[in-house]
């Protein structure tokens, strides 16, 4: 084969949606407008934990206007989980189902109760204040140390104490006696928020239910073709029926709707049933905040052990995970937590253990790192109290341990690749640790330096669950098009992924064009979440292309009477000896004979670990608490990156993300459940004055795996955050801080105790 002269990845181009957006000309669900559109609006519970007794909708369904009104009384009881998991996890791991639409008992404040649609947003909100509903309150618990006691209140039914499904275990030697026996110990105990994703787009979907039986949703879902499966399972509808697509871009995830965007789809799908007329549900802002998805606050707890040269001998992580009041992914991030918190380090005896409670808060689910943040935020911890023990510079310390490439470990995959390593120099040559690091400061203003580390996914799940489905066809001009499911969420992954087609096929980027997230448009995907997307689907476009170019191939090999193998296309035209067309031509000439070249394949990709590291300059201000950032280093092996500008982004916004989960981002409730935190306003997120200077690594590592050696980015930028705050912070005040995040009002007391 020739090189391909039109390459195009590791080239930062733009994006091909920026115009569209920049401009305002871009798409998205809440700009949706159908003709005869109602509005829908959703009664909440007021209560934290309540049986239903009643729910009276006579006045309501009675008023002009109101053309559907839902509860539990005339809508199907099937349980589900709004998660990806309801329909993407294995036999042997069945994800647990423990919501319905609207069920006999409400179990935080924002439950959904009753929902009705109107042909104006006025008379739906009208019509919810007209539905009466008895309630019989019962006690409530929102911590799960708490839950767990025998005398707390019984959230769902559980063979143990409000705790569902597998306590997940991963015992490998013997870490008792290990700990026993070290020359070093320490134990961290880190307590850890609820975190939002405060992502632009509030939760919404349009649904068209039309006389035939057909059901097209438009919608702000991470995961089209999973959340089709669970709106036929749910309402009982063929999966032919159903068309579920985003129209066509999504304003941001980060996990919040991976699988459906709440019960948005679910309402709408069942209102527009009802009514026989296109539905809209559009959460508010409030509702999105406090009736979605939250990261999983959690109790974290760390034991390690070196002996007298700082080799690690034992490592222990346990947590306890606040799951809400439903399970989403909470199964999953808890067996994620273990698995990663135990996957950096090169130790001999380990010990994971990790579960879910229930609660009555909303729940907690996917969100951007998925577990991987939380651990690393008490392991990093424990390895900086180590090496403070032993005397050794935490870099060192880190050096000496890491896992490399082709070490075993405890995932069930390889160790295929590693620049780990590289990654903690160049972040701490960035952000000066040689002359920052323990330089004792005093004053009101004091400064220091922090790192940590850690590892990813670049997909999501060690099972032979996670494929997708691409198919590539070359027009009668040469241009190549692309189908595949997965959204493009704000990352610029259809940009990659694109570059990727075309270096494939060897076709000029701007001969290319693509089509996603629309299930009556693409095979099978599972979408994007879990850093995935550029290298899952990337992975199955360069399978598809390989198919594609042999049945190019076996037809010029026919028509040109040569060797099959002779045949080579590159540089957007197709060669043999003594023969060669332009693509364009061979396309068209080929089309005049009745053959059109076009594909699908279908691919379970593999798994390879993308690593990071990054450093953190603080300064604490000694009288007030607070705590500015003001600079980072972040440095992350991501294999081979397809377009840098775009890995940049990534790095930076999930940096951005972990100065938030560090310093200011928690969801607080009232002595009743109800979230203080639910708009931006309230919501301490990070804005342009927060943002430090940022200085963005790519470390490129050699794995083969992803489609030209590209390993995930969208998730790792949040890991390492706020564990290297947190010891920046500890440099600066000679204080470790075990509770998050590291609001002005909790370090001015740790300074004050100390």
């Amino acid at each position: 084969m020739s090189e391909n002269t039109f390459g195009c990845v590791g080239k930062s181009l733009p994006r091909i949606d920026a115009l569209e957006k920049v401009t305002g000309a871009a798409r998205f669900t809440h700009d949706v407008i159908l003709p005869g559109m109602l509005f829908a609006r959703i009664l909440r519970s007021p209560h934290a934990h309540a049986r239903i007794i009643s729910v009276d909708t006579t006045e309501a369904v009675a008023m002009a206007g109101v053309y559907a009104v839902a509860t539990k009384d005339n809508s199907p009881a099937t349980l589900f989980n709004w998660s990806a998991a309801n329909v993407a996890t294995p036999a042997t791991h069945p994800p647990l189902r423990d919501q319905r639409i609207f069920d006999d008992k409400v179990r935080y404040i924002g439950d959904e109760v009753a929902a009705v649609a109107a042909v104006s947003e006025k008379i739906a909100e009208e019509a919810l204040r007209k539905i009466r509903v008895e309630y019989e309150i019962l006690p409530a618990v929102f911590d799960p140390l708490e839950a767990m006691k025998e005398d707390a209140p019984d959230i769902h039914d559980c063979e143990r104490k409000n705790s569902p499904g597998a306590v997940f275990l991963m015992p490998i030697g013997e870490f008792d006696k290990a700990y026993a026996k070290a020359h070093a110990t320490t134990e961290i105990n880190v307590k850890l928020p609820v975190q939002k994703h405060a992502q632009l787009e509030v939760n919404t979907a349009v649904a068209d239910f039309s006389p035939s039986g057909n059901l097209t949703i438009y919608s702000t879902t991470q995961n089209v073709h999973p959340t089709k499966q669970s709106i036929a399972r749910i309402l009982d509808i063929p999966e032919s029926k159903i068309r579920v697509l985003n129209p066509p871009y999504v304003g941001g995830g980060f996990g919040v709707r991976a699988g459906m965007s709440a019960k948005a789809e679910t309402l709408a799908a069942l209102l527009s049933r009802m009514s026989g007329k296109p539905v809209k549900v559009m959460y508010g802002r409030e509702e999105d905040f406090s009736c979605s998805d939250t990261r999983h606050a959690c109790y974290v707890n760390v034991r390690l052990g070196a002996d007298e040269t700082g080799t690690f001998t034992c490592l222990s992580v346990k947590a306890i995970l606040n799951k809400g009041a439903y399970a989403s992914f909470g199964l999953d991030v808890a067996a994620v937590l273990v698995a990663m918190g135990l996957s950096v380090y090169r130790v001999p005896n380990v010990y994971g253990e990790s579960f879910t409670v229930y609660t009555n808060l909303q729940p907690g689910g996917a969100m951007r790192g998925f577990g991987s943040p939380q651990a690393a935020t008490a392991v990093e911890a424990a390895v900086d109290a180590l090496a403070g023990k032993l005397g050794m510079d935490p870099l060192e310390l880190r050096h000496m341990n890491i896992l490399k490439a082709g070490d075993p470990w405890y995932l069930p995959y390889p160790c295929s690749s590693s620049g780990l390593g590289e990654c903690i120099d160049r972040a701490a040559a960035s952000i000066g640790w040689k002359e920052k690091r323990g330089r004792k400061p005093d004053g009101k203003i004091r400064r220091g330096v922090g790192l940590a580390v850690g590892t990813h996914v670049s997909n999501s799940a060690p099972f032979d669950v996670d494929y997708d489905c691409v198919y590539l066809n070359l027009g009668s001009d040469g241009s190549l098009h692309v189908a595949q499911a997965s959204p493009d969420i704000g990352q610029g992954s259809v940009t990659s992924l694109l570059q990727v087609a075309a270096d494939s096929m060897g076709v000029p980027f701007e001969k290319t064009s693509i089509t996603f997230a629309d299930t009556a448009m693409t095979p099978f995907g599972l979408g994007s979440h879990a850093s995935r997307t550029l290298y899952a689907v990337g992975h199955c476009i360069t399978e598809a292309a390989k198919l594609l170019k042999k049945d190019i191939a076996s037809y010029a090999a026919v028509k040109w009477g040569v060797a099959e193998d002779e045949v080579e296309i590159a540089d957007w035209a197709v060669k043999a000896p003594g023969k060669e067309s332009p693509l364009d031509e061979f396309c068209f000439q080929a089309h005049l004979a009745g053959k059109q070249f076009v594909v699908v394949a279908n691919t379970v990709p593999p798994n390879a670990p993308p690593w990071h590291a990054h450093a953190a300059e603080v300064e604490v201000d000694m009288e007030t608490g607070m705590v500015s950032v003001v600079k980072f280093a972040a440095a992350h092996d991501c294999g081979q990156p397809v377009n840098p500008m775009i890995v940049e982004g990534q790095i930076e916004g999930g940096v951005m993300m972990g100065i938030g989960y560090a310093l200011r981002e928690e969801i607080v409730i009232d002595a009743d459940g109800k979230p203080y935190n639910d708009s931006f306003h309230k919501y301490m997120m990070p804005v342009a004055g927060d943002m430090p200077e940022i200085d963005t690594i790519i470390v490129t590592s050699t794995d083969d795996s992803g489609p030209f050696g590209a390993k995930g980015v969208g998730e790792c930028g949040m890991v390492p955050a706020a564990p290297a705050i947190a010891a920046a912070v500890e440099d600066a005040t000679g204080i470790r801080f075990e509770e998050f995040p590291l609001t002005p009002g909790r370090v001015l007391a740790g300074l004050n105790r100390k």
